[in-house]
């Protein structure tokens, strides 16, 4: 069963501290590049660039803001350790996604480092961030660069998301993503919770595990 054209698009990795976790995954041969801030959210982020898809590195920047958000509570209890890693899955049907799960679809923005405006439209950060393991779905305008495919030299040359492992139930994963995903590799709710707990990167040297001590 697939995911009708869905996919990773990215893994948000929710760091106390954006220069130390860029430091951690330097030191694996990964480089991680400036993103921009969310003044909505409270929140800013560094971005993982992998062929069509990213690691997100994001840390709470004001947390009065982010405490009235649900996306930046969310990064808040990620960068405590009382949450595992999220994701987002990239759909090409997002309004019908939305529709039959009952969500609503928000646009979201940042502005880059150049100036210039990255649009995207989500639904379901909320349900994401509940502890069960879901991915929120996100789509993209047209009109722009996926941050997965910014230009980027890693220290170890080119690398790709290979493989997620998530922690959830897998019925009613396949049942909020529409299908399965590919790379996806989904696990029992483990004793320390749900979502992601490991992210395989491909590298021209090999593989490399990421999980949350990693950049601890």
């Amino acid at each position: 069963m697939t995911g009708g054209g869905r996919e990773v698009d990215h893994v948000v990795l929710g760091v106390a501290d954006l220069d130390r976790a860029q430091e951690s995954l330097s030191a694996l041969g990964l480089a991680a590049l400036p993103g921009g801030t969310h003044p909505a959210w409270g929140t800013a982020n560094r971005i993982v660039p992998l062929g069509g898809s990213y690691l997100e590195l994001v840390a709470v920047v004001d947390p009065g803001v982010a405490a009235a958000s649900a996306f930046g509570s969310w990064i808040a209890a990620m960068a405590e350790g009382s949450s595992a890693w999220g994701w987002a899955v990239r759909t090409p049907t997002i309004d019908d996604d939305a529709e039959r799960l009952g969500l609503d679809v928000v646009p979201g923005s940042r502005v880059r480092p150049d100036g210039s405006t990255l649009a995207w439209r989500l639904a379901g950060v909320a349900d994401a961030g509940s502890g069960d393991g879901r991915p929120f779905l996100i789509a993209w305008d047209d009109d722009v660069t996926m941050p997965g495919r910014a230009p980027v030299d890693h220290p170890h040359g080119p690398a790709v998301l290979s493989s997620l492992v998530v922690a959830s139930d897998s019925t009613e994963l396949e049942h909020w993503v529409g299908g399965g995903i590919p790379g996806v590799h989904v696990v029992p709710p483990r004793a320390s919770g749900t979502g992601v707990v490991e992210v395989v990167v491909q590298t021209v040297h090999g593989p490399v595990v990421l999980h949350p001590s990693s950049l601890g």
